[in-house]
């Protein structure tokens, strides 16, 4: 992946629309990355205006998953990572946190977005002892996540399953717990679950507006769920202290100045029996 954002004028690959803005582009927006078009920019900053908070969202975000994949592959022993909605490859995807903790873990990516496919060669440069793939397919498809997931990791051996801000996609609360138990139905025994999704608790006339604008743009639609709906999708499964928290606040490593806010996003890691 070019660490250089797409040149104005420069043909887009194909199949990628830059007239209508993309969650994976806006998120690389935020998270300072290079692959986003002025479409993306120009509703990533909207948001920002509206709730400039989603910025530090962003940040907690990806400090959650490197404080929580290092855990379960350090201390949980995790070897076996499935993580779905991936987004674009920026700083510390997961491969390169896990593998730098157990150079031999497995990790399987899974989006359906064009622009995540077409930099899919740099999420599959992994360690020599491991092994990354990519499987282009939709989370609303758990079937099929799990039969290709499955040419790669030991389905029959602990596996994580990641599910970082993407559940909030599936609108449908029905559909996301029937979704989310297939998945984690599939896990064998010693896995576990991490888990994100924004919410409306700590800003929430803002946060809600921030959805409404978002769902207004012509990307996928999300719902804001609220912490107890989302504690739904842990039935069944034990939660690591210190439960479901915001982002900021799943085992903190020391505190920056300005770093103990609270974002509109909760999180949990969750160990399957």
């Amino acid at each position: 992946m070019t660490d250089e954002p797409a040149r104005p004028g420069a043909p887009a690959p194909a199949g990628i629309d830059t007239s209508v803005s993309h969650v994976a582009r806006i998120w690389n927006y935020w998270l300072g990355g290079r692959d986003n078009y002025p479409v993306d920019r120009q509703v990533g900053d909207e948001i920002l205006r509206i709730l400039p908070e989603v910025a530090d969202l962003a940040r907690a975000s990806r400090a959650f998953l490197i404080r929580a994949v290092t855990h379960l592959a350090r201390e949980a022993g995790a070897r076996q990572f499935l993580d779905i909605g991936t987004g674009l490859p920026t700083a510390n995807n997961t491969h390169e946190i896990a593998q730098a903790a157990a150079p031999e873990s497995r990790i399987v990516y899974v989006d359906n977005d064009p622009l995540v496919l077409v930099h899919a060669n740099a999420l599959l440069t992994g360690t020599a002892e491991g092994a990354t793939a990519y499987i282009d397919a939709d989370l609303r498809d758990p079937a099929a996540i799990l039969e290709k997931a499955a040419e790669t990791l030991d389905m029959s051996r602990p596996v994580v399953l990641l599910l970082m801000g993407i559940v909030e996609f599936i609108t449908d609360d029905a559909e996301a717990q029937a979704v989310v138990e297939h998945l984690t139905g599939a896990l064998p025994s010693g896995s576990h679950v991490v888990f994100y999704d924004g919410t409306a608790v700590v800003h929430p006339e803002r946060s809600a507006e921030v959805a409404a604008a978002w769902n207004a743009t012509g990307n996928a639609p999300l719902v804001l769920r609220s912490p107890e709906r989302m504690a739904g999708f842990f039935t069944g499964l034990e939660l690591l202290e210190p439960g479901l928290v915001p982002l900021n606040r799943w085992r903190p490593g020391p505190v920056e100045v300005g770093a103990d806010r609270d974002v509109d996003a909760y999180c949990a890691v969750a160990r399957v029996p």
